[in-house]
C-alpha cells in the first residue's frame, strides 16, 4: 500500500495544498487524504479544507498526452 507523506503538494492544474492527515470513511472504511488549499479563493475561502479518496489522490492523469501525478510532493 502507497503511503501518503505530510507536507505540500502541487494540484496538476496549479494549486498548491498541504496533507494534514488521513482518515477512513465510516461507512465503507475507504481512506480519504485530507488536505487544506494554500490560497484564498473567491468560491471556496482562504485555506479551504477538502477530503478526496486516497486511491483518486495518488492517481495520474493525462495531461497533453503526457501521463503525470494529479498531486506532485514539494516536501
Amino acid at each position: 500500500m502507497t503511503k501518503i507523506k505530510l507536507g505540500k503538494y502541487k494540484h496538476f492544474k496549479g494549486g498548491e495544498y498541504e496533507v494534514i492527515g488521513l482518515a477512513k470513511d465510516s461507512e465503507t472504511l475507504e481512506e480519504l487524504v485530507i488536505y487544506k488549499a494554500m490560497y484564498d479563493s473567491k468560491k471556496f475561502g482562504k485555506n479551504a479544507f477538502w477530503v478526496r479518496p486516497k486511491k483518486m489522490f495518488l492517481e495520474k492523469v493525462i495531461v497533453n498526452g503526457k501521463e503525470i501525478p494529479r498531486f506532485e510532493y514539494l516536501g
